[in-house]
This record gives C-alpha cells, structure tokens and sequence, in this order.
C-alpha cells in the first residue's frame, strides 16, 4: 500500500448546518471540519481520507474540533425540557445496593459492594471464622481520584491471602498500574509497577506474580500508537520493574496477547498465547526448575484450548479443536499428543464453558442464550443437574480444589442479580443476597421469538416490555445487539434500562451470527467475507418488529457498541430508511485502517485486512461505515459516543465517522457526537453512566417525537 499526504493547514471554523428534528425546530451549527489531500493506495484503487488528521489525538486541531463537536451535542440535548427529569429518574433507579458473590482468600472473605449511586463498588471483607464480625474496607476505589475517573480494574491474593495485587486504571485507558499490598496489614510493600496492558497478575506461592505487557508505542500516542508484541513477565517481590524477567514472547515468540497463570498446586505455569482475540496456542512449564522446556499443548492460533484444573500431570482442558460447541478433555502432559487426548465431558449441541471446583467440573452450557449447568466428577461423571432459580444468566461456578461451597450469581432481563449459596457435595442453593430495585419484576414480560433472516438463517431474539403493551407500531423500541468475537448477549438486567421500559419502550436484543451462542459456526458464519451476515441478521430483526407492530421506522433505534457500534454503522448506512435513530458506540468505523490502531491488529480473525487481498479490500470497503456514506442521502438521526481514553477502539473512527455523516447528511435529522473526557472504552464511574445513558434515551425518545412523563416517578 502507498501512501500520498499533502500537509495543509488544518482550520476549524463554523457554519450553519441542518435544522435538527427537534419539535422546537432549532438551527445546528455543526463544526466545519477541513479536509486534506490525502490518498491511499489498495490494490491499485486510490481511495481518499481527508479526515486524516483526525487520527493525531494529540493535536490542537484535533481538540479544538472535539470542543466544537461537544458544544453542539450538548447545546442540542440541553434544550430538551424533560431531560433533567429523566436523569433524575435514572438516579433513583441506580440508587439500590449492590454487593457481589463473595470469594474466600486465606482468614478472609472479601466482597464488592456499592450502596447505589458511589463510582465505584468498594472492596470489603470479614473473617470467614466470625459470622458476625463487622466487614472491613480493604480498597476504596472511590479515593482513588477526586473525580472518580480512576478505578480498580481487578486484584488477585496469594494462596494464603497474605499479599495482593490490584490494578488501577486512569481516565479509562487499558494502560493499568499494579500495586502490592500486604493483605494482612493493608499497607503498599514497594514501588507501583506501570505500563501493564491486557494483564491478570497471577502469584507464584509468596515470592511474585506473572503478568503482561508491551512496549510504549514508538508510533503516535500512547493512546493510539500500535501494540504489537505481547509480553509475559515474572516480577519477583521487593525488586524493581526494571529487572523483571521476561519469561515468554517479545521478539523470539511474537504474539499480540500473551496471558500466564500458575496452577493451584504451585507446580506448572500456564501459558496462553494468540495473534487474535479469538483462538490460542497453549504451553505448559513445570516450575520446579527454570530451566524446565515448554511443553506445547496446541499450536492451532484458530482454535481455543484452556486451563480448567490439573492433579499432577493429568490435566485438564476446554476446547473447542474437533468440538466447535466445546469439550473437555483430558492430557497427561508427559505425553501431549493429540492422539492421546481423552474425552471428559463430550460436545453437545450446546455451548460448553467449564469451570471447577472441590475436586468436581462444572459445565455451563448455553441454550438458545440461556444457561443451564451440569455438575460432574474428575472423570466424566454426571453428578447433577444444577437447580436454577428461572430462566437466564447464571455465572461463578467454580472455587479452589479444597473449598466444599461457593457463591454464584443469577440475574435476567427482569431480576437484578442475585447471590446464591452452592453445597457442592448436597447440591443444595440456597438464596444469599437478592437486591431490592424500584422496580416490580412481575409487571414486565420477555419473550424469546426466533425470526428468519435474509439468507433463510432462523434468528433468536429477546423482546423485553411492560404487560399488557399494544402492539400497535407506535412502542419506542431500543434494538440492541453485537454480532461478533465469539461473544455471546444472554440475558442480563439493567436498572437503568428500566427507565425506558417503564415508560412503555421496548427493548430487542437479537442473538446475530458472529458470536458464540451456538458455537464457532455460529461465529465463523458472521466473519471476514461472511461479515454481511451480521448486518443482514440486524436488519431482518428490525424488519421483524417492524412486522409484528411492536414498532414502525418512526419508532425504532438502534444501538450497539464497538463491533456493535460497527453493527449499526454499517446498517444505518446500507438501510437508512429503517430507523428513526442510530446510536453508534465507541465503534470500529474505518475498516480499512483500524488494524494500524494500538491492539486492533488482533481482530483480523474476524474482519480480515485490506491488505490481504483485492477482494478482502473490496469487501471491508463496501461496508466500511466511514466509507459507505453517501452525500445527499437522509439519515436517521445519529449520536455518536467515544471517550477522548478509549484506547481500544481509538476515537479517531468515531471522529472520521461523525466528520463524514456531517457532510453527506441532507436531510433535517440532527448528527452529533457525544465525546466524553476523561473515559475509556466504557465509561469509568456511575456518574459517567448515568450521564450517558440520559443522553442516550433523551436523543432517542426526542427524536421519535415521544415525551415521556415522569409525574408518577420524580418528585420535584
């Protein structure tokens, strides 16, 4: 590929631009964004980006866009009368305990629990010997900052619970710190460790941890600049970073995500090792001398094998090689082949994840998006089926070898997440904690449809409301999905999403090809040249409600966010006609460059390069959501979120994305971009949430010509 810039000066100025869809029919001035001279080369097909410049975040002109850009969207949604009310409402909702499924380390019994609207759940803990002891605070992300952009991002005890290591992070970057405490007397042991990147930490008995990272970019910002090479160190306590020994890939074993973990017994170091986000080779070292080889497991970079337990050299694994719904087997590691491997827990057509846990396998299958668990022994045998409390989301099965219970949460669209106890050997939950929202479970309805998608494909889908709804085509309906990475959407809950359902919206949440719900052909059928499945499987699912009348084109946004922001990119390009609004989130938007972004090389598995071939070029480029626009053509109106920290999907593709919209635009729908400061990919505090999601639900319901009312719920 060649490249051809021409430097120019880059100015910002305004001007006036289309009359927004509002009903006070306000003038938008949007940003005029200049456009360069630059070209790119694919293939011999010149394909120009005069947005360039809007990749450089560390710009003046960039920052003075993203001020313009900023001061239009919130000028737009300030004028809404009602939003003030429904951030308000949103608040009330938030405002309930919740506390997590608690998890034993050492003398120790630690949670998570957050009293409601605090940015950050606080990490508390009590003796597991004294019932009725007082919990303690161990860490209190929320003094972490003053203004509650800096997190915890996870935190991993010694076996004994003597030391920890948390992670924090900062405005939202991925970029972590990792702090050592003394667990015992909760005071910091040595210098903070820096620049830790897609990392656990994971201690080897009291001595130090293994973790991961790469090198500061040399290119473009530490936001922005390209990560290649993954980096699995051994820190060992009480010495500096510097001297951290790099124990696997660098140069010598080059691969974008390196993970390490050390098994129970303290005897092996596992190693995980891809060059994308889907798929791995996986290693094995005893640990018992450093000069023990690596033993390879797998060398397939495009199948998955994990680490569920070992006893001794016999081990066991989860992968879906030969099995693409999963397995587990078993392999004496002294003897790896695959010809050796033994059958556990056999594929089934449902999705298998495996956990443990007191010398028993827990497998986690999903059907039609919806757990259901099986307990087992070592060897294969079904010791149950685990008693759920309804139909939806179960996760957390799994404990140390000598543990004898745990806690498990369950939630669904319509039950907060709740705790249970789990007796391992009886096989006997009972409720431990269940949260108390405002909000009535049993005045609301989810139905699981299946609809048909362009290709004849049969499609689940979710449909959340409140009882009694008519089906009339006038709903607001929220249609939300992903589509991609071998992920799957089950049902989950969401007391901000109540704020929409009570008002009568609807909200669909379709289970499109690409992620993992029904195994990797499920996922492979929604990659690279088979990307259009996705968009084709979106669009159907807004056909269907369109259909059925629970909706109409007046009444319908859509919304995803990173692939899901590519989702509903690339379908409000193709169909702009089908939604009133679009909200795109934190999105992967230029298909042609996003590999050349910090980790986004590692998503090629799923969408391919533009440089792989002329036909891969071709084909990312037709759909290419800053590509795809056409000048003079309607669109829905559009609001755009990125945070100014995302370095994982860089906001440069929002940033081009909005520039283009903007300019192609020629109807009266208004265009924004919501920029938050000081946020990741994600938000980072509640408030950052809250904030958001007003937005979000304000631009939509406005923007449908729905005021909603908030007599009965917000008190003045």
């Amino acid at each position: 590929m060649k490249s051809f810039i021409f430097l120019s000066l880059l100015a910002l100025t305004m001007t006036i631009g289309c009359t927004s869809a509002d009903t006070k029919s306000q003038k938008l001035e949007y940003p005029v964004t200049n456009k360069i001279d630059h070209v790119d080369t694919y293939f011999g097909v010149e394909v120009a980006d005069p947005y360039r410049w809007l990749e450089d975040d560390t710009s003046k002109a960039t920052t003075d866009w993203v001020v313009a850009e900023n001061k239009v969207t919130f000028g737009y949604l300030d004028q809404i009368d009602w939003r003030a009310n429904l951030k308000k409402r949103i608040e009330s909702l938030v405002d309930y305990e919740r506390v997590s499924a608690p998890f034993k380390r050492g003398d120790f019994e630690y949670y998570y629990r957050n009293t409601g609207l605090q940015n950050h759940s606080v990490l508390f803990r009590k003796p597991v010997d004294e019932k009725d002891a007082e919990p303690e605070v161990y860490l209190d992300p929320n003094g972490f900052s003053t203004d509650g952009t800096t997190g915890l991002s996870g935190i991993s005890f010694t076996d004994d619970g003597a030391l920890s290591a948390h992670q924090i992070t900062e405005g939202g970057s991925d970029w972590r710190k990792v702090i050592v405490m003394d667990a015992i007397k909760k005071v910091v042991l040595e210098d903070t460790l820096i620049n830790v990147k897609f990392s656990g930490t994971s201690w080897y008995k009291n001595e130090g941890f293994y973790y991961s990272s790469y090198d500061n970019p040399k290119d473009g910002s530490q936001l922005s600049g390209k990560t290649q090479l993954h980096k699995l160190y051994y820190h060992k306590l009480g010495t500096p970073q510097s001297t951290d020994v790099l124990v696997f890939g660098g140069e010598k074993q080059p691969n974008r995500y390196i993970g390490g973990y050390v098994t129970e017994d303290n005897n092996y170091l596992i190693i995980s090792a891809a060059e994308n986000t889907s798929g791995n080779q996986l290693y094995v070292k005893s640990l018992s001398s450093p000069n023990n080889p690596l033993i390879q497991i797998d060398d397939d970079y495009f199948t998955e094998i994990n680490y569920v337990e070992n006893d001794g050299t016999r081990f066991l694994l989860s992968t879906n090689i030969d099995a693409p719904n999963y397995r587990v087997i078993a392999v004496d590691i002294m003897n790896p082949g695959k010809d050796k491997w033994i059958d556990v827990i056999p594929e089934t057509k449902n999705v298998l994840s495996a956990g443990s846990g007191g010398g028993y396998l827990f497998a986690s299958y999903l059907i039609d998006a919806k757990t259901a668990v099986k307990q087992y022994k070592t060897d294969g045998t079904l010791v149950r089926d685990i008693e759920l409390p309804g139909i939806g989301t179960a996760s957390g099965f799994g404990a140390k070898k000598t543990e004898k219970d745990f806690y498990y949460s369950f939630t669904s669209f319509t039950n907060p997440s709740s705790i249970y106890h789990y007796d391992m050997e009886s096989g006997e939950s009972a409720l431990y904690l269940q949260p108390k929202v405002d909000f009535v479970p049993d005045d609301y309805e989810t139905k699981q449809i299946f609809y048909t998608s362009k290709d004849g494909t049969k499609v689940p889908m979710f449909i959340v409301y409140k009882k009694g709804i008519v089906l009339d085509g006038t709903n607001p309906t929220m249609l939300y999905a992903y589509g991609g990475f071998n992920i799957s959407l089950t049902p989950n809950f969401s007391a901000m999403r109540v704020a929409w359902l009570e008002q009568g919206g609807i909200w669909a949440q379709p289970n499109l090809r690409g992620g993992g719900e029904y195994g990797e052909e499920w996922h492979a059928a929604g990659t690279k040249m088979k990307k259009q499945n996705v968009f084709d499987d979106f669009i159907a699912a807004a056909e269907y409600l369109i259909k059925e009348k629970y909706t109409s084109s007046e009444r319908l946004a859509i919304y995803g966010g990173s692939n899901g922001g590519l989702l509903v990119g690339a379908t409000m390009a193709q169909r702009p006609d089908l939604m009133k609004v679009a909200i795109p989130a934190v999105g992967v938007m230029d298909m042609l460059r996003y590999h050349t972004f910090t980790a986004g090389a590692g998503w090629s598995a799923d969408y391919g390069t533009a440089e792989d071939s002329r036909e891969m070029f071709e084909y990312l480029k037709a759909y290419s959501p800053v590509h795809a626009l056409k000048p003079g053509t309607s669109y829905p109106a559009t609001m755009i979120t990125t945070a100014d920290h995302d370095d994982r999907v860089v906001p440069a593709h929002s940033f081009k994305f909005a520039a283009v919209l903007q300019e192609c635009q020629a109807g009266d729908a208004p265009t924004l971009i919501r920029i938050q400061t000081n946020a990741g990919h994600g938000t980072v505090s509640t408030t950052q949430q809250i904030e958001l999601q007003t937005d979000m639900f304000a631009f939509a319901w406005e923007n449908m010509g729905f005021k909603p009312d908030f007599s009965a719920t917000v008190k003045d």
